[in-house]
């Protein structure tokens, strides 16, 4: 199976560029203005996403909305805690090898649940193993050092450990995924990681 042929022309600092030209729209408040229903028609027989975007499940972080992008622009993979796992993995090779992704952004957030439950050690069913996952992000932010100060209550310490989160979700893309690390070597694809600021909407590339 071979890749799709559309958007062979456009390099990943291209798509890059126009993902954040999108985010500026959305914090200027200047989105455009949408025919949701005919950007629906006109994909239902074929799609050509330019990037795909891992962000957390949070409802305040919609990919397709703050980077103003279309129907059929961007492929949207959404767990708490922007964590990867395999089924992503296989998904994330997929949008970049199959399909035409360009570009993997790795989107956390401020004031994230599941980073405020991780740095206060939560247990909740299933969560749990999830929350495990960015206790490792927490474990490798080294200050504060006394235990009272390391938990939600210091914000300093959570935007440290989100940050650190989107950072060693990234590694992990490269470790657990031969064909997506290959291909960013290559220059055909570019793994990038960002923090969407709730307050304003503004997305700071790390």
């Amino acid at each position: 199976m071979g890749r799709i042929k559309t958007h062979k022309d456009m390099k990943p600092k291209k798509v890059l560029k126009k993902l954040k030209k999108g985010n500026k729209r959305f914090v200027k408040n200047l989105s455009l203005n949408r025919d949701l229903l005919k950007e629906a028609k006109s994909t239902s027989e074929s799609q050509s996403p330019i990037a795909v975007v891992l962000s957390c499940l949070d409802s305040r972080s919609s990919a397709e909305v703050v980077f103003d992008q279309g129907i059929g622009d961007v492929f949207s993979a959404r767990v708490a805690g922007n964590v990867v796992n395999d089924d992503i993995l296989g998904s994330m090779e997929f949008a970049c090898f199959l399909s035409t992704a360009k570009v993997i952004v790795v989107l956390g957030h401020t004031n994230c649940g599941a980073v405020h439950g991780a740095c206060d050690g939560a247990v909740l069913g299933n969560l749990t193993g999830l929350l495990k996952k960015i206790e490792v992000a927490v474990d490798s932010v080294k200050k504060p050092k006394n235990p009272n100060d390391r938990n939600s209550n210091n914000l300093e310490f959570v935007e440290k450990v989100t940050i650190e989160n989107v950072k060693l979700t990234i590694e992990n893309i490269r470790k657990g995924s031969d064909i997506l690390s290959k291909m960013e070597k290559e220059g055909d694809i570019m793994i990038v990681g960002g923090i969407h600021n709730l307050v304003d909407g503004t997305i700071k590339y790390l």
